[in-house]
C-alpha cells in the first residue's frame, strides 16, 4: 500500500490549497515542515496558506451558499453518506497519517482515532434525515436557517476527528465552509478534502487552507464576510480568536481546555475503577481537552489507589507508533514534549509525591518526543499541576476525606469541560454529577456516546459539538409570525 506522504506527493497536494473545488497553489508559496514526532525529523513540507487565500476562499463560500443552503436535506444527507462510505473506505491511510504526523499509536489509530471521526458524519446525516427546520407555535413558524459562511480552525491532538465533528454538522445544517486545520498535524486534512472533492460536494461549500494561527486562523476569525467561527484549541487561542471576531460581531463557537475531574466515591470498588481511570486520563497519551487527569480518592484508599495505578501504568507499553506492540507512542510535538517535562519537574517541586514515571525518556528511547506516563500522588488542589492543563500523560491522585470535599475538589478549576464519577450506589453518583459544573459528565465509564452534547462552562469555552446541539450551532432561529391563519 502507497503511503500517505508518498501519496499526496505524487497527487501534488502537499503544495496545494483546496478553494472553490479546485487544488490550487498560493503565491507566494510559503512552506513548512511536518515533523515525525517518533523521530525528530522532517517527513514532509506543505504550503501556508495567507490572508489573501483567506480571502479567496471566503469569497468562494459565499458564492456557494444560496444555493447549498437551498438543497432538500436529503441531498445533503446522500452526500454525507458518502463522505462516511470514503472515510471508512479508506480508513487505512487515515490512520497511518495520524500517527505520522501527531503519534498516535497505530493500533490507537485504526480502533479510535478514525472510526469515532467516521461517526461524526454519521450522526450528523442521521440527524439531518429527521431535524425539524420548520416547526409551529400557534400562528408562528419557527425556522431554523443556516447562519451562513463558517470559519473551523480545528488542532493536532485529534486531526481527523475534530474535523468531522465541525464539518459534518456544518454541512448538514446548509452552511459553507473554510476549514484551517493545525499546521502541526495537516495530512489527514488534505486526505479528508480528497474524500469531500471525491464525494460530490459542490465546489466552494468546503474549502481547506493550511496555515498558522497569526496569518490564517486571525484572517479568517476577523473576515467580515465570515458568519460564524468555531474554534477547537487552547483557552489562549480562544480568547484570541474571540477578540478578533468581535468587531464583526459573528458567532463564535470555542471548545478549549480542560483540567477534568475523576471522582472516585468510597463505595466504589477500586479494583474495576483505578486502571479505566488511569486509561482515560492518559488515552492519546494524554492529549485530550477532557481527559480526566486529577483523580480524587478518598483518603483512606490512598495506598490501594497509588498501587493499583502504578500497575495500570506498568501494562502500557510506550514506543513507536508504527509497531503493533505499541499502545502509546510519543507526544505530538516538540512544544508539548517540553511542556510536559517542565510540568512533572513542577510537580516535583511543588512537593507532590511521584509515585511512577518521571522527567526523562521512557527506557530505551534515546530520540522522539517520548515521555514516561506519569503518576503524582498527595497532590494539593491548589499546586499548578493540579490547576493547569498539562496535556500529557501526567495523572493527579488528590486525597478528600468527605464527599462535599470531593465535589469542591472537582469544582476549584477555572474549566468545566468534562467530568467522571464512580461509585456503587448510582443515586449518589447522579446526585455527585449534578453538583460538577462541567459540560459533559460520565458516570461508571460508560460508552462513548456521539449523539451526547460536548462542550464547556467556565473557561472551556461556549457553545456544543455533537449531535444535534452540535448542528444547532451553525443554525439561526427565524420566527414568521401570522404564519398560519388564527
Amino acid at each position: 500500500m502507497t503511503s500517505p506522504i508518498a501519496y499526496l506527493s505524487n497527487a501534488d497536494r502537499l503544495d496545494r490549497l483546496f478553494i472553490d473545488g479546485e487544488w490550487t497553489l498560493p503565491e507566494p508559496l510559503t512552506r513548512t515542515a511536518v515533523v515525525d514526532p517518533s523521530t525528530e525529523e522532517s517527513v514532509a513540507e506543505i504550503a501556508l496558506g495567507s490572508s489573501a487565500d483567506v480571502d479567496t476562499a471566503v469569497a468562494a463560500a459565499r458564492r456557494a451558499f444560496a444555493g447549498w443552503a437551498a438543497t432538500s436535506a436529503e441531498s445533503r444527507a446522500t452526500l454525507l453518506d458518502r463522505v462516511h462510505a470514503l472515510i471508512l473506505e479508506r480508513a487505512e491511510w487515515f490512520a497511518q497519517a495520524i500517527s505520522l504526523e501527531m503519534g498516535a499509536a497505530i493500533g490507537y489509530a485504526r480502533s479510535a482515532q478514525v472510526p469515532l471521526a467516521a461517526e461524526h458524519i454519521r450522526v450528523a446525516r442521521d440527524n439531518l434525515a429527521t431535524y425539524p427546520f420548520l416547526s409551529h407555535r400557534g400562528t408562528t413558524a419557527i425556522l431554523r436557517e443556516p447562519i451562513g459562511v463558517c470559519g473551523l480552525i480545528t488542532p493536532w491532538n485529534w486531526p481527523l476527528y475534530q474535523i468531522t465533528a465541525k464539518v459534518g454538522a456544518a454541512l448538514a445544517a446548509g452552511c459553507t465552509i473554510v476549514l484551517k486545520p493545525s499546521e502541526l498535524s495537516p495530512l489527514s486534512a488534505l486526505l479528508f478534502a480528497e474524500v469531500v472533492q471525491d464525494a460530490g460536494i459542490p465546489p466552494g461549500v468546503f474549502n481547506l487552507l493550511n496555515g498558522d494561527g497569526p496569518g490564517v486562523g486571525a484572517a479568517l476569525s476577523a473576515h467580515p464576510d465570515v458568519d460564524m467561527i468555531s474554534l477547537t484549541g487552547s483557552t489562549r487561542a480562544g480568547v484570541l480568536v474571540s477578540q478578533a471576531a468581535a468587531p464583526t460581531v459573528k458567532r463564535v463557537a470555542l471548545e478549549l481546555g480542560g483540567k477534568s475531574p475523576n471522582v472516585i466515591l468510597p463505595d466504589t470498588d477500586l479494583s474495576r475503577a483505578i486502571a479505566p481511570g488511569v486509561a482515560a486520563a492518559f488515552r492519546n497519551l494524554g492529549q485530550s481537552c477532557s481527559a480526566p487527569t486529577r483523580m480524587i480518592v478518598p483518603s483512606q484508599h490512598l495506598q490501594e489507589v497509588e498501587r493499583l495505578a502504578c500497575a495500570a501504568v506498568a501494562e502500557m507499553v510506550v514506543g513507536d507508533p508504527r509497531s503493533e506492540q505499541s499502545t502509546h507512542g510519543p507526544v505530538a510535538n516538540r512544544a508539548q514534549f517540553e511542556r510536559v517535562r517542565e510540568m512533572i519537574a513542577v510537580g516535583i517541586a511543588e512537593g507532590a509525591r511521584l509515585v511512577c514515571g518521571g522527567t526523562g525518556r521512557p527506557q530505551g528511547l534515546d530520540r522522539g518526543f517520548y515521555v514516561r506516563p506519569t503518576v503524582f500522588s498527595e497532590v494539593d488542589s491548589q499546586m499548578r499541576i493540579a490547576q493547569e492543563e498539562i496535556f500529557g500523560p501526567v495523572l493527579c491522585v488528590i486525597p478528600y476525606d468527605t464527599i462535599d470535599e470531593a465535589v469542591a475538589i472537582a469544582n476549584d478549576t477555572i474549566y468545566g469541560l468534562g467530568a467522571h464519577v464512580q461509585g456503587g450506589d448510582l443515586e449518589t453518583a447522579r446526585s455527585v454529577a449534578a453538583q460538577i459544573r462541567s459540560g459533559q459528565v460520565h458516570i461508571n465509564y460508560p460508552a462513548w456516546d456521539p449523539n451526547a452534547p460536548f462542550g464547556g462552562y467556565k473557561r472551556s469555552g461556549n457553545g456544543r459539538e455533537y449531535g444535534i446541539e452540535g448542528m444547532e450551532e451553525y443554525l439561526e432561529t427565524k420566527a414568521v409570525i401570522g404564519f398560519q391563519s388564527a
